[in-house]
């Protein structure tokens, strides 16, 4: 129900596309709001665990829990000892180009009540991970044009993340 995706095409292939977005420290090279990504544990080039630092130093760390090379892969992300949100990336290959979805089911907060919490996920939640999805994927893009890192903060500032 409070499910958030966005998606975009880049002209590039699935397998180019998969071998960066599968990479370690990967986020280093495309994502607008990290300080720092790196690789905590991985097994047989697959990526088992890494952290992620915002710009702004707040610290998340990703468990991936499905990995599925050329397709995609499925992690969860949080905070330390806290709750986690579930994130899916998809490749789509169409030929010339690929389609790169992001899915976020993001953990519900417990400081919102209930009965409340649907109306703070449309008016606040939706259009924060809406924008900050936008971000992730035009850097991705950004990166596989250009071939060098995306600048911090080149499609705006986000008040979670910078």
């Amino acid at each position: 129900m409070f499910r958030i995706s966005n998606k975009i095409k880049i002209e590039n292939s699935a397998d180019a596309l998969w071998d960066l977005i599968s990479s370690p420290g990967h986020l280093n090279q495309f994502h607008p709001f990290c300080k720092e990504n790196k690789v905590l544990e991985s097994k047989n080039a697959a990526i088992l665990k890494d952290q992620l630092i915002y710009l702004n130093g707040l610290t998340y760390y990703r468990t991936f829990v499905e990995w599925k090379p050329k397709i995609g892969y499925r992690l969860k992300i949080g905070s330390k000892n806290a709750k986690q949100s579930d994130v899916k990336w998809q490749l789509v290959d169409n030929g010339t180009s690929t389609y790169v979805k992001i899915t976020i089911n993001p953990y519900t907060s417990s400081k919102i009540p209930k009965l409340l919490y649907p109306i703070f996920h449309c008016a606040v939640i939706r259009p924060k991970l809406k924008s900050y999805l936008n971000s992730v994927l035009k850097g991705l893009e950004y990166y596989s044009s250009h071939k060098k890192p995306v600048p911090r903060n080149q499609f705006g500032t986000h008040s979670w993340f910078t």
